[in-house]
This record gives C-alpha cells, structure tokens and sequence, in this order.
C-alpha cells in the first residue's frame, strides 16, 4: 500500500482537506497517515482534534507546538517545535509522500521535515500571492521543497513553473475548497439561526480579519478602524470568526471578546464556524468583510460580496464579487456601502474550478510512480 501521509493544523484547513482525507482513507490501495498539529491541539482554539476522531478518522500522529505566544521569537519556537516532531515521526512511521496544504508556518516545519527525511512532498495551492503576509514566502519557499504540485488555476500552474518545478509535475486542479460547497448539504436559515444561537437580522455581516504579517504592529489599529465601521450599521447581525495563530493574532482576538462583550444584542464571535456553519452562513450575508482568502475563493460562489480590506490577500487572483478597500474607515465604509448594492441575482464567472478537485489530486496521486527526490531546475527560455 502507498502511504499518504496527510498534514493539518487547523479546523479550517481541516475543512478544506475533508474529502481528500476521507478519500484517503476508503481508498483500498492507500494508507493514511493523518498527522495533526497545530491550532488544534490547543485549548486556546477549542481542541478541534477531537472532531477529527468524531468524524471517523484515526489519528496517526499529533505533533505539539506551543501556541500561547503570538511573538516572532514565540512563532519561531513553535515552529522549532513541530520541526523536531514531524522529523522524529517520519522517521519512525516512513509514509511514501507527505500532502500538505498552503502556506502555514506549521506547514513549512512538516515541509522542512519531509526534506530532512528524504520524504516527497505533495503540495496544493501553490503559486499564489499575498503580498501583505509571511504566508508568501512560506508558500513559495514550500513549492521549491516539494516534488508534486496541486494548484488552484492555470494562472498559478505558470508561476510554479516560472519557480523552476518541471510542467509535468504541476496540475490545474481548481481550489479544493469548493468541493465542500457541492458535497455538503447546507443548513437552512432555521438551522443555522439555532445552529449559532442567535437570529439572524434585516442585514447579517461575517468578519474574518487577520493579521497583515509583514507590517509592523498594524492588527490593533487597522481592526479598531473596522470596528468603528461596523458600530455604525443599523439593524445588523455581525458574526466574528477569530483569527489564526499568526503573530499579533491575539490581539485580535481580545478586541473581538472585548467588542461583542459590549454589543451583546447585535455581535457573536466564534473561534471556528467549522466548515458547515460557515459555508451555511454565507449565502444570508449581506457581504463578508476581512482578509481571508476564503473571502476571494469560496465566498464568491455564492454570489455574496466580499469586502476585502488592506494588503494581506494582495496579488491573489480574484473575482468581480470581491471589492477591494484600504484598511482605514472611510475605505471600509465605501466598501460596505458598495456591497450593499451588490446585485446578487447576476451570475459572476469565478476562477477557482468546478469543485471536483478530490477527485483529480486522488487520481494523480494513485497514477503517479516513485517520485525522485533529485529535482531538475525547469529554466523557461526567452
């Protein structure tokens, strides 16, 4: 049996892996080997490993990281931490190729192990840009590691190849995020309003902000100026989803706590939606406003505005449904009131796929031979 060994460290990447992980598992020409990390071991982000194991999915191995600092010298302890882990695990439990997903600091300690180890890499969503975060060299750096690239468009398929990777090695698979919208059955508006806990109103909002990671100490200001906004819509639901571990993350979180404790009547805040509550709220959004990427790729397949603010997402591709603003108020306030135009009964052309990428990455994945370790620099002649 091929040996996949599969890498997740956070419920929201969880969600995105679902179905691959599941496809993994059913397969019977595939072992998996589901190694999580991360945000969900954490009591600090509601220990979402164990909805791992409600969903039927044995855990191979969990890797501790240290998650209580948002700091640079914190990020880069805990980072430090899951490279010792993941190396002593794949030295012990030798999986054929590792899949790891997009651009996360706990993503690049499994990368760097998998190297060490002599272990190929798998990797989806590569050859994308957000220009405003660490993220985008923790990306790119993960493609040049990797032996097997899944990405998004065809847009990204050239960039992984101007990278150097050989054309062959790199498919246009489309965002595997969508998957979950044609799979999953979503909840109606009933369901989802006992599902939160709370009625929805005449307008509903879902914020997501993280931190632009390559700014300096910018979280606190740049979200007090969305706060300032959102305070002055009327008859409004406003549901805060919080932010990831990156650096500065906390400080999010604690405005979040502090802002929904005193708009008690119109503000509800969760640390994760999980993947059925969130993709089930979108379609009663009047918009969804942050930095998330899930804004630019699984949100516009509703038709629902997105209101992306600042730099954190800059140089992703996107859509006619996103509306891009600065990070001040008068910016976000012409954005929100843009999206309260929005026309969404007009059908938007996305470039994110069809949502059948399990599908594609599994098949590649069987028909693929050993892969070498030894790479060859893909030079693009003029």
């Amino acid at each position: 049996m091929q040996k996949i060994g599969i890498i997740t460290g956070t419920r929201a990447e969880y969600g995105l892996l679902y179905w691959l992980i599941k496809g993994v598992h059913e397969d019977p020409e595939l072992e998996l080997q589901l190694y999580v990390t991360g945000m969900h071991l954490s009591p600090l982000y509601g220990e979402t490993w164990k909805q791992i194991e409600e969903d039927g999915f044995p855990i191979t191995r969990k890797i501790n990281m240290t998650l209580a600092s948002d700091t640079a010298l914190g990020v880069a302890n805990s980072m430090a931490e899951a490279l010792v882990g993941f190396t002593e695990a794949f030295e012990t439990l030798k999986p054929d190729i590792v899949v790891l997903l997009g651009d996360r600091t706990e993503t690049f300690a499994a990368a760097q192990a998998a190297l060490l180890s002599g272990i190929p890499i798998a990797h989806l969503h590569g050859g994308e840009l957000t220009e405003g975060a660490y993220d985008d060299a923790i990306r790119h750096s993960i493609t040049k590691m990797s032996h097997l690239h899944f990405v998004a468009t065809e847009t990204y398929k050239q960039r992984v190849i101007q990278l150097g990777e050989q054309p062959e090695t790199v498919h246009h698979v489309g965002a595997i995020g969508l998957d979950n919208i044609h799979k999953l059955h979503l909840l109606n508006r009933k369901a989802l309003e006992t599902a939160l806990g709370c009625p929805l109103k005449r307008h509903n909002l879902l914020i997501t902000f993280h931190p632009v990671t390559l700014e300096q100490q910018t979280a606190e200001a740049q979200f007090n100026n969305l706060l300032t906004v959102l305070d002055e819509q009327e008859d409004t639901r406003l549901i805060f989803t919080k932010p990831n571990s990156d650096r500065d993350g906390h400080i999010i979180s604690r405005q979040i706590d502090s802002y929904v404790a005193s708009h008690s009547s119109s503000a509800i805040a969760f640390t994760s939606l999980g993947t059925l509550r969130y993709l089930s709220t979108i379609p009663f959004m009047d918009a969804v406003v942050g930095n998330s990427s899930s804004g630019l790729i699984e949100v516009p397949v509703f038709n629902v505005p997105t209101v992306n603010i600042g730099d954190r997402q800059k140089g992703r591709l996107k859509g006619p449904t996103i509306i891009d603003c600065t990070p001040t108020p008068e910016g976000i306030r012409q954005a929100l009131k843009q999206a309260q135009s929005f026309d969404k009964t007009t059908h938007y052309e996305q470039p994110y796929g069809d949502g059948h990428t399990t599908e594609k990455v599994l098949t590649i994945l069987k028909r693929t031979p050993q892969l070498s370790l030894k790479k060859h620099f893909y030079d693009i002649t003029p």
